[in-house]
């Protein structure tokens, strides 16, 4: 038992610093972008684009940090995501201004066009709290503002992050919603299978089994062998 103990505390301290020495996983894919204020300054049908760096599929996760400020309370930030600009499908999320901070989570297919899934009209975001979308193959996608979950393992048959467009105007008659700040945009993909450390605590229980298996051999064989010997001692 005491070389089971050994292994243990051996494998324990191995992993954080095999962690630590590890390449990054090479499937991670991150981008990030400053959203400044007068992006948001346009009609829906104008939206700003941003084509981001690398392709994001299926398993991502984007931050955003809105450190806007409002022009007036009717005022609105509009961030889509799109698989292709030149395909229906998004994902919108949109955050009104104060002192309501109306926050709302719709969803366009080619399929059902556009509906909502989540509008909370009184205080669904303030400006210190993160913003985070996530999506993965088994999760689908679920959004948060701060620790509280707005929409949880909606099933979008399936999700790939190339680009995205900001807006806030509703009409072309409308004034500017927003007159300073900028939103933080980031996202990280990643398939964890493609990195070591993902089976690391497997390889660890299979090579702990496999000890407490020779152990409890070595144990019945030694205690078999003592019974020999004491049989076979003349009396």
């Amino acid at each position: 038992m005491r070389l089971l103990l050994v292994v243990l505390l051996l494998a324990g301290s191995f992993l954080p610093v095999y962690a630590q020495e590890s390449t990054m996983n090479k499937s991670e894919r991150y981008d990030s972008v400053q959203v400044p204020y007068s992006a948001f300054n346009v009609y829906t049908k104008n939206a700003t684009v941003f084509k981001l760096d690398h392709e994001h599929v299926t398993n991502w996760e984007i931050e955003m940090q809105n450190k806007l400020q409002y022009a007036d309370k009717e005022g609105n930030a509009v961030v889509r995501l799109y698989e292709n600009l030149n395909t229906p499908k998004f994902i919108e999320i949109g955050m009104g201004g104060p002192p309501d901070y109306r926050f709302w989570v719709a969803v366009n297919t080619p399929e059902d066009g556009y509906f909502m899934i989540h509008d909370e009209k009184k205080i669904g975001w303030t400006p210190d709290k993160l913003i985070t979308a996530t999506h993965s193959s088994s999760g689908g996608l679920t959004v948060s503002v701060g620790s509280k979950e707005a929409v949880s393992n909606l099933d979008v048959a399936g999700f790939t992050m190339r680009e995205f467009t900001v807006s806030g105007m509703n009409s072309a008659s409308d004034s500017p919603p927003v007159n300073a700040g900028a939103l933080t945009f980031s996202i990280i993909s990643g398939d964890p299978s493609q990195n070591l450390i993902f089976y690391m605590p497997f390889m660890v229980l299979a090579v702990t089994l496999v000890l407490i298996v020779a152990l409890l051999k070595t144990k019945k064989r030694t205690s078999e062998e003592t019974k020999k010997i004491s049989e076979n001692k003349p009396s």
